[in-house]
């Protein structure tokens, strides 16, 4: 009787399709169900904000130059892993992120934690040419970086992010846009601010010319704020290691 039934339904495309869908539906509202009465799914961590102007225009670029499909920024729970990149990668570090830039693939390294490795220096010539640094590096040369940054309505680039969940404040809101320009002029009259609205945010010079806000500006200011806004030190490293 059971062989007979299951050749009924392989012979029956139509009954096939809708058992198909019973099943799929079954499993999606058991896996789906239980997150409606979490009143959280991310866990909170200590030190997370959300990205700087500067920050999140070089996010941008770094998603726009297809950067993430040659590096992931999700670093495994295995010890290998975090013996060569750092702690591995949290919920909460992702949390402001639109889209989330974790990865599987690797042809470069896992940037997860690249932040204060490199100098500023260093990121810009690898940029312009990487294999003057990295001789054995397939990636290609972004020397076009150094041309202005185009600067839209960041303004409203934040308020968007405010309605998906991203916590800008009104006040950042209303100072994106010098927010921006003086997080790459250390000598600016709101060099401070950016600092005191964006704790730990670096206000420097990040391309070496001060003449001109570049893409180079915001890419690098990104990539030397990955991983370093959490104190990994109140973290147990070697735990649930697998």
């Amino acid at each position: 009787m059971k062989k007979f039934s299951h050749k009924t339904i392989e012979k029956n495309s139509g009954l096939l399709l809708v058992l198909s869908l019973i099943v799929v539906s079954i499993g999606g509202i058991i896996e789906i169900a239980p997150l409606f009465y979490l009143e959280n799914t991310i866990e909170k961590v200590k030190g997370m904000r959300p990205y700087s102007p500067l920050e999140l225009m070089g996010a941008n670029i770094y998603k726009r130059e297809g950067c993430t499909l040659c590096h992931s920024q999700m670093i495994r729970p295995f010890r290998d892993e975090v013996e060569r990149y750092g702690h591995y990668s949290l919920a909460a570090e992702s949390m402001y992120d639109h889209p989330f830039v974790w990865g599987s693939k690797r042809t470069g390294p896992d940037l997860a934690r690249v932040g204060g490795r490199y100098s500023d220096e260093w990121h810009r010539e690898h940029l312009k040419a990487p294999r003057s640094l990295v001789p054995e590096s397939i990636m290609p040369g972004y020397p076009f970086l150094m041309e202005p940054l185009k600067v839209y309505d960041i303004k409203a680039h934040l308020k968007a992010l405010r309605i998906v969940g991203v916590p800008y404040s009104d006040e950042q809101i209303e100072n994106a846009e010098v927010d921006l320009k003086s997080q790459s002029d250390p000598d600016s009259d709101g060099a401070e601010d950016v600092i005191s609205r964006y704790p730990k945010a670096l206000v420097r010079n990040f391309d070496g010319d001060l003449s001109t806000l570049s893409e180079m500006d915001a890419l690098i200011a990104y990539l030397q704020v990955l991983g370093t806004l959490v104190d990994f030190s109140t973290y147990d490293a070697k735990a649930n290691l697998r």
